[in-house]
């Protein structure tokens, strides 16, 4: 295979996806020092931070604004949906701080004992999301995307939290979802305005949109944006979270989860 055309983004994206899959075949007694899952997790999660190091700097040009790395596939074209990764100066180090922050909450869960398997396939599955919510430039992708890390997150609250952690994941849950549907209907109200229908990221953002519409959208990407990053008054499930959250987890929702509102908020 031509190396130039390998998918390196599909690679970074679907790489920890492959280690979780691994996790349930893996044998896992209670109580144990079973350090096998979190050292195979460790392992899928170094190497797909050295793969994003790699990619940054030896095919990365950092002189050029545009998009890069561009790949796109048809997935399901009946209803516009496609494979479509691409990098730019905005999500790159957002790709390479996702990654060494989630091997390091892998490293710092030396304590997990209960469900190992489940918390670091939740970890490995967590890191593949949040990298396709970086790297998408379809607009459902990036929608499915987010709402596959919201799954995540809220599993490893309500099973590894604190005293209040059911409460603190459906809270979250509940908050995050609400947000996700304004910034799904926002965006195919935009996406199925004008003569042509897109969901290119790209393509979407230079639509010309006024009126009503343009107004609404924006309320709907405000309001929704400003749920994930989170804004005042829009914020108060986020003390929950990371108060009943243990230490690794409140890394990726301080290191990683809030900083996903700011850049498709930017871009969108």
């Amino acid at each position: 295979m031509n190396l130039e055309s390998f998918p390196l983004l599909s690679s970074i994206v679907l790489l920890p996806l492959i280690g979780a899959l691994i996790m349930p075949f893996l044998s896992s007694k209670e109580g144990e020092d079973n350090t096998l899952p979190r050292n195979i997790s460790l392992s899928f999660l170094f190497i797909d931070f050295l793969l994003i190091i790699g990619v940054l700097f030896q095919k990365f040009d950092t002189t050029h604004s545009s998009l890069q790395l561009v790949e796109r596939l048809t997935w399901l074209p009946s209803i516009g949906l496609e494979w479509s990764l691409g990098i730019d100066g905005l999500s790159a180090p957002l790709v390479a701080l996702s990654g060494l922050i989630t091997f390091l909450s892998a490293a710092a869960s030396w304590k997990i004992k209960k469900k190992s398997n489940l918390y670091f396939s939740l970890l490995l599955i967590q890191a593949s999301a949040q990298s396709l919510v970086f790297l998408s430039q379809d607009f459902l992708l990036f929608f499915l995307a987010w709402e596959l890390e919201l799954v995540p997150v809220y599993l490893l609250i309500a099973i590894w939290g604190g005293k209040k952690k059911l409460y603190a994941a459906t809270k979250f849950i509940l908050y995050t979802a609400l947000a996700s549907l304004l910034i799904l209907i926002s965006g195919l109200a935009i996406a199925l305005s004008g003569d042509t229908f897109t969901l290119n990221l790209t393509e979407l953002t230079n639509k010309h949109v006024t009126g009503s519409l343009a107004l609404l959208s924006y309320l709907g990407f405000l309001i929704g944006f400003g749920v994930k990053l989170p804004i005042f008054p829009l914020h108060t499930w986020l003390p929950d979270a990371h108060g009943e959250a243990n230490a690794p987890v409140s890394m990726l929702l301080a290191g990683i989860l809030l900083k996903m509102g700011g850049i498709r908020s930017f871009k969108i």
